[in-house]
């Protein structure tokens, strides 16, 4: 499953949020047989202490009102979607699986489109990942006069995993990709010039304003669907912090248990997974 040859490397260091889970999601527990485990750290914690003192994904400083408001002005749309769209959220689910690509990202699908099939900006762009016809020609979707595969979820999903990963590959930062994914490249690449860094909360005053509310209603609307964060809803540095958290918290409750040795926890940093089973949490860090 977890196959990295379509992820572009080079000099670019992946990490990638595969899963977070706050409840028992339907993904089962990583065991000796599955082809993940020998490049894995897992760390399996039955301590209901243990759980709840989980470092929590940070919420930026300045977020914390827009997140709240947003989510109530709109509750009704976001409740409509639980009650009417959920097949559509489980088909990106299961795409974005096979793309290897944090799930969390379904939710920018909710903030271009409110997940309508049949969506059209006045530019052109269609469907619920809104792709212009040159974008989605190049992601190797049909659109002629009569067919248009942006309307059809699957195919226009797999599109969406592709250039995400393409993005991803390129900024190495959850909160540029969503921004570009909005604004194309360029004015991210010109944002990044002006500022002098790659931190969004430092760049995104450079950005079109369409843009940069763009990742903040994106960052909002996995807080109401999820309840929390996750490393989509950090930027590189903060989710090197958060890392290093968790790496602490990982070195605190192996001692005195027959744990695997934290040594080496660095070079499995690269990649994380949280899933709650009943009463065990499980950490996975893959290299």
């Amino acid at each position: 499953m977890l196959n990295k040859k379509h992820i572009k490397t080079g000099s670019f260091l992946l990490l990638f949020f595969i899963f977070v889970l706050r409840s028992n999601g339907g993904i089962d527990p990583l065991t000796p047989n599955d082809p993940a485990y020998k490049d894995s750290i897992l760390l399996s914690l039955s301590s209901g202490k243990s759980f709840l003192s989980l470092p929590v994904v940070p919420l930026h400083q300045s977020m914390g009102k827009f997140v709240q408001e947003y989510g109530e002005d709109f509750e009704e749309l976001f409740e409509n979607i639980k009650l009417n769209k959920s097949g559509y959220l489980k088909t990106i689910d299961k795409v974005f699986t096979q793309y290897q690509i944090p799930l969390e990202l379904k939710y920018l699908a909710i903030i271009e489109s409110k997940l309508k099939t049949d969506a059209r900006s006045g530019v052109g762009a269609v469907g619920v990942w809104q792709f212009m016809p040159g974008t989605a020609k190049t992601l190797g979707l049909k659109v002629t006069a009569k067919y248009d595969e942006r309307q059809q979820i699957w195919k226009s999903s797999v599109a969406a995993a592709k250039y995400l990963t393409d993005l991803y590959g390129y900024f190495e930062d959850w909160l540029l990709v969503i921004a570009a994914y909005n604004s194309g490249p360029a004015p991210v690449l010109n944002a990044i010039k002006k500022s002098g860094s790659r931190n969004f909360w430092k760049l995104q005053n450079f950005l079109p304003k369409e843009t940069r509310l763009h990742v903040k209603r994106f960052i909002a609307t996995h807080y109401y669907f999820e309840g929390g964060g996750s490393l989509v809803t950090l930027g590189k540095v903060e989710t090197e912090k958060y890392l290093k958290e968790l790496a602490d918290f990982k070195a605190k409750n192996d001692a005195g248990n027959d744990q695997d040795d934290t040594n080496s926890i660095a070079a499995f940093s690269q990649w994380i997974a949280v899933a709650n089973q009943e009463n065990t949490l499980q950490l996975i860090l893959k290299k």
